[in-house]
């Protein structure tokens, strides 16, 4: 609960406006799906934890330094299974990307969403690029495959699309995702800034 008493002004003040840590966590995910050497600037890394511990599991090496966060993947990432949970826990709004990170990793992962209902409708677009997913209740278990096909899938919220997008970027061909403006609601510049890392994306009507 916040209790609010008014005044009868207000005076000027100074804020920073504190980093995106799932964008930060996004752009770590797909750098560990489809390898490289990144560093992001700028990050709130005190608040990353839960992401770089899993991400670190799967085989990333990851040094932090302050607001610089390096990370290189230079083979096919491991498996981790992966819970959402109330911060400091798994964020929920990083599920989708690990869904997409476990599709082609070596071995089998279990993911478990608990903090929102029918949030795997991007498990679905995923089996179209060619990830074997199987879902029962509140857990997918994802089975890494070696390589996904590409094909034309649709976003159906924000952090999917992001998931779909980090597919793409290792599928074989060309993958098109229809419906970004979901992605647009939690993204800035998502293509140009992949572009910089060497990505292939463009956006198109």
């Amino acid at each position: 609960m916040i209790r609010i008493e008014g005044v009868r002004s207000l005076h000027g003040a100074e804020h920073t406006v504190m980093p995106d840590r799932i964008e930060t966590g996004t752009y770590l995910v797909a750098a560990t799906a489809a390898g490289g050497h990144v560093r992001l600037l700028g990050a709130a890394s005190d608040c990353l934890d839960a992401t770089l511990e899993k991400l670190r599991e799967a085989g990333a090496r990851i040094s932090v330094a302050g607001s610089r966060v390096e990370l290189q993947a230079d083979r096919r990432p491991g498996s981790v299974s992966v819970r959402t949970a109330p911060y400091p826990g798994f964020a929920t709004d990083m599920q989708a990307q690990f869904m997409a990170l476990a599709a082609i990793a070596q071995g089998t992962a279990v993911i478990t969403e608990t903090i929102f209902e029918n949030r795997f409708m991007h498990a679905l677009e995923l089996q179209r690029l060619g990830a074997d997913i199987s879902i029962q209740g509140n857990s997918a278990m994802v089975r890494g495959v070696e390589r996904l096909q590409a094909a034309t899938v649709m976003a159906t919220d924000l952090r999917a699309s992001a998931g779909l997008v980090i597919a793409g970027l290792v599928a074989e061909g060309e993958t098109v995702v229809d419906r970004i403006y979901h992605l647009d609601r939690g993204y800035e510049a998502l293509e140009a800034k992949l572009g910089a890392l060497g990505a292939r994306v463009a956006r198109f009507s």
